[in-house]
């Protein structure tokens, strides 16, 4: 049995939870998020809190006990104070250019890449102090702005050897020694 899954989940004083027609849906002051919930399950709200029950006791219903509980704890906390990840572009003449709805990228290769931007995330293009062009992905879903981060990181993923590309900030990326010091060593 999920022991995490059973565990009660609290609700802050400001977010609205309602459960109808297997919906649940999280509401705080700005963002609504809606989660579709396994007919296996049965959800019970009560003063400030939610509780998930197993109607039938499998794996399966055990296993969706947990990921329900998580997936609800993700959608409270992205509508009480959202989600956040940052990338930066590094390398010569790479450029990150945000009109209307579309992200332009400008990153090494012989055309511009253009990623339309989700409704449920906001970005925002700027630099860091290293003069490097950064962007702040930010959104009360956790999925979607992991999602579209990963999105962007694809495009030019950083390599190896100089470690230019798009990564997130703060990920270290493993350096391999060039052609020079390799053949440095073999003399």
């Amino acid at each position: 049995m999920s022991r995490l899954g059973r565990k009660p989940i609290a609700i802050p004083e400001k977010i609205k939870v309602e459960f109808k027609n297997g919906i649940l849906e999280v509401s705080g002051a700005k963002e609504k998020l809606s989660q579709k919930i396994d007919e296996k399950l049965n959800v019970k709200l009560d003063k400030g809190a939610v509780t998930l029950e197993m109607k039938e006791t499998t794996r399966e219903a055990n296993m969706l006990q947990g990921l329900t509980r998580g997936l609800i704890v993700n959608m409270i906390e992205g509508v009480t104070n959202g989600y956040k990840k940052e990338l930066e572009l590094n390398g010569l003449g790479f450029k990150a250019v945000l009109t209307g709805a579309n992200l332009t990228l400008t990153v090494g290769l012989s055309h511009t890449v253009t990623k339309e931007v989700p409704k449920t995330v906001k970005v925002v293009v700027g630099m860091n102090a290293d003069k490097m062009p950064t962007l702040t992905i930010t959104g009360a879903d956790k999925q979607a702005v992991g999602a579209f981060a990963a999105e962007v990181r694809a495009v030019k993923p950083p390599e190896p050897y100089k470690g230019f590309g798009i990564r997130y900030v703060g990920e270290k990326i493993i350096r391999k020694a060039g052609k020079a010091a390799a053949a440095g060593a073999k003399k």
